[in-house]
């Protein structure tokens, strides 16, 4: 197991080294000048070409693309993540005070899918064909097809015309209030997780039917187990396998699906900070949340990868 995770770890090193040369690159070939940003201070600014120079020669973005990455990536192995182009903060303290509101989001997302979900798909294979069967592919079709950020602005229109809310402006932090902050959270989890639910059932049905129909489950029966033993103690556990799979790709995705949400629901994590950071073209900020964005996906993976062998005892990783 040991070997396993040291090659697995190994192989961080080459996927992260490529999504940072991508997202660098990328930032500089689009348009958007950062100094042209600050000075021209939403088109009211006033400046000189002697002006744009300095200022660009002070934020470093002058400099030959390849000379720019080598200090970047000298900088992040030192642990130092850069400063923020405009105010000149260090970036990994706003992002440490950002970045546990964004897991938390995601964790409490994939949380409520799994736990709906995996029920809706199993009572759906189980009444395969039933009314309970058709009006769960309705939904799950209907949550598949619906846009995750449609969903979120649905939530607070029907929130503000029936019950006069809105999202709050100030945020509690879980270790300071947890249940105001559950609370909080709680609607902006619903939205971000409803996409992940409908398509975890599809996976789950189809998942229980394939293993309903195998071999052992017909010599179970043959041998007078009843359904809810068959159900429970022997199919569940095969189904398991690709729910699981596709539970821990979607925790890496929804890191990605928390940029809106965050946004419509005022949620200070690290997707409004992106879309901040995009609109200021604060180059420092998009290339570590990307990064970091990478790497949870990354650790994801190996989670799966590591519950398979407690899922199934015939998978050994040596």
């Amino acid at each position: 197991m040991s070997i396993y995770l040291a090659q697995r770890g190994m192989l961080f090193v080459p996927t992260l080294f490529l999504v940072s040369v991508v997202i660098f690159i990328l930032m500089r070939v689009i348009p958007g000048d950062p100094a042209l940003l600050i000075l021209d201070g939403g088109g009211e600014g006033s400046y000189t070409q002697e002006d744009l120079d300095a200022l660009r020669r002070e934020l470093g973005t002058e400099r030959n693309i390849f000379v720019q990455y080598a200090s970047w990536i000298g900088d992040l192995f030192q642990g130092d993540l850069g400063t923020s182009l405009w105010d000149r903060t260090p970036v990994s303290d706003e992002i440490k005070a950002r970045f546990p509101v964004t897991i938390q989001l995601a964790a409490m997302a994939l949380l409520i899918a799994v736990i709906v979900a995996v029920p809706l798909g199993v009572l759906s294979a189980v009444k395969q064909d039933t009314w309970y069967d058709y009006v769960i592919k309705v939904f799950t079709i209907s949550g598949v097809a619906a846009p995750t950020f449609w969903f979120g602005i649905l939530i607070i229109v029907f929130l503000a015309k029936v019950f006069n809310w809105l999202p709050p402006l100030d945020f509690a932090r879980l270790w300071e209030e947890p249940l105001t902050n559950l609370q909080q959270l709680m609607l902006p989890a619903l939205a971000l997780g409803v996409h992940d639910l409908a398509f975890i059932a599809r996976v789950t049905r189809s998942s229980t039917l394939e293993v309903l129909r195998e071999d052992y489950i017909r010599t179970a029966r043959a041998k007078g187990l009843g359904e809810v033993v068959i159900l429970f103690r022997h199919a569940l556990k095969n189904a398991a396998l690709p729910v699981l799979t596709v539970a821990g790709i979607r925790f890496g995705a929804l890191m990605g699906g928390v940029v809106l949400i965050e946004t419509i629901f005022l949620v200070p994590g690290t997707g409004s900070l992106l879309i901040d950071s995009i609109g200021r073209r604060d180059f420092p900020f998009i290339q570590s949340l990307v990064l970091l964005a990478a790497l949870v996906m990354l650790v994801a993976n190996l989670v799966v990868d590591l519950l398979y062998a407690w899922l199934d005892p015939r998978i050994r990783y040596t």
